[in-house]
C-alpha cells in the first residue's frame, strides 16, 4: 500500500503522493505501531531490550543504565528500564510487561526469587543477561564483581589499623552480593584471629534512615566499635549523615561516591565499575541477540580498593 511504503520511509513513491500521504498523516495524528509491523516482520527483532534493576534512584545501577543506554545507541536499540525495589513479584510484573512488548532482550539484576518464569520467554527468542548477582535456576551469562574478595580486603584494611571491634552494616541478607560481602568481613576477622560478635552486626539495612539509626543504636553500645564496614553505598551515605557525634569512627564503603575525597577523612572504598560492568552486560546480550548460543559464562569483574584515609585509628579527641 502507498500509504504503508511512505509511513515506514520506503522508496520508489512519487513526491507529490508521499507529499499528500504525510500531510494526512500529520492532520490524523497517525502514529506508526512498531509491534504491529514487527509482527509482520516475523524475521526482524524489535531494536529493544529492557533493563530491570533493584533501584535506578541508586546512582550505581543510574551510571550502569547509562552505560547500557550507551552500547544500545551505538547500535540502533532503544532501553526500557523498570525497578523491582528486590520485590520478587514486582519483578515478575515489570519482566512481563516488557516481554509482552517483544523486546529482544533483557539484563536483569535479578532479586532474591526463582526465576523459572523465564524459561518461557527465553524458549521464545528473548535473550537475558544477568548482572550485579546470579539468578536462581537461571544458567544464563552473568556478570558480577569480586564482592567477597573485595569485602575481605576493606575488613583487613581495618584490621590492619588496630581495629578489632568492627561494625558491619548491610542490607537484606538475602541479597547474593549482601551474602557475598558479609562473608568477606567474616573471612577477615578470622583470618586475623577476631572472634566475630553478633552484636556489632546490622542487617536489613533499605534507607539512609535506618543506616543512620543503626549507627547511633551502635554507638550506644557500652563497648563500640571503633570502626565499621558499610556494604553498600546507600548506606555509607547514611552512616556519613550520622557522624555527627562526639564518639570517633573509622569506615570504609563497598562503592565509591561522588566526592568521596573531598570528605574529612577522605573515604576509603572498594570500588567497582558500573560502567564496565553495564558496558559487559550490555555486549554480551548483543552477542546472543546475533546468534551466539555457546555455554552460559560467568564473567566476575576486579574491584580497586582506594585508600584514602578513613581507615586508620582516630583518637578520641578527634571530631567524627
Amino acid at each position: 500500500m502507498t500509504v504503508s511504503r511512505v509511513v515506514s520511509g520506503e522508496p520508489g513513491v512519487a513526491p507529490g503522493t508521499a507529499a499528500k500521504v504525510e500531510q494526512a498523516v500529520r492532520r490524523l495524528g497517525y502514529q506508526r505501531n512498531d509491534n504491529a509491523r514487527h509482527l509482520r516482520q516475523k524475521n526482524l527483532g524489535t531494536s529493544t531490550i529492557a533493563l530491570v534493576v533493584d533501584d535506578l534512584a541508586n546512582p550505581f545501577y543510574a551510571l550502569m543504565a547509562r552505560s547500557i543506554e550507551d552500547e544500545a545507541h551505538r547500535r540502533g536499540y532503544v532501553v526500557l528500564v523498570g525497578s523491582t525495589n528486590d520485590e520478587p513479584r514486582r519483578e515478575r510484573e515489570v519482566i512481563a510487561a516488557f516481554t509482552a512488548r517483544q523486546v529482544d532482550g533483557l539484563i536483569i539484576v535479578p532479586t532474591s526469587g526463582g526465576h523459572g518464569f523465564l524459561k518461557q520467554p527465553m524458549e521464545g527468542g528473548t535473550r537475558v543477561v544477568c548482572v550485579d548477582r546470579p539468578a536462581r535456576g537461571l544458567a544464563v551469562d552473568t556478570v558480577t564483581v569480586d564482592n567477597r574478595a573485595g569485602a575481605e580486603r576493606a575488613v583487613s584494611h581495618l584490621l590492619g589499623h588496630g581495629h578489632t571491634r568492627i561494625a558491619y552494616l548491610g542490607d537484606r541478607f538475602d541479597i547474593w552480593t549482601q551474602r557475598e560481602r558479609y562473608l568477606g568481613y567474616l573471612d577477615a576477622l578470622a583470618a586475623h584471629g577476631v572472634a566475630e560478635d553478633p552484636g556489632l552486626v546490622r542487617h536489613e539495612l533499605r534507607s539512609h534512615r535506618a543506616a543512620r539509626d543503626a549507627l547511633a543504636e551502635l554507638r550506644t553500645l557500652p563497648d563500640p566499635p571503633t570502626a565499621l564496614f558499610s556494604s553498600n553505598d546507600l548506606i555509607t551515605m547514611g552512616v556519613l549523615d550520622g557522624l555527627d557525634g562526639p564518639a570517633p569512627v573509622a569506615i570504609v564503603g563497598f562503592d565509591d561516591l561522588p566526592l568521596a575525597e573531598r570528605l574529612n577523612p577522605p573515604l576509603t572504598v572498594v570500588s567497582q565499575d558500573p560502567v564496565a560492568i553495564g558496558g559487559t552486560a550490555a555486549n554480551l546480550l548483543f552477542s546472543r541477540i546475533a546468534g551466539d548460543r555457546s555455554a552460559p559464562r560467568s564473567v566476575v569483574l576486579l574491584t580497586r580498593f582506594v585508600v584514602r584515609g578513613s581507615g586508620v585509628r582516630r583518637s578520641r579527641s578527634a571530631r567524627s
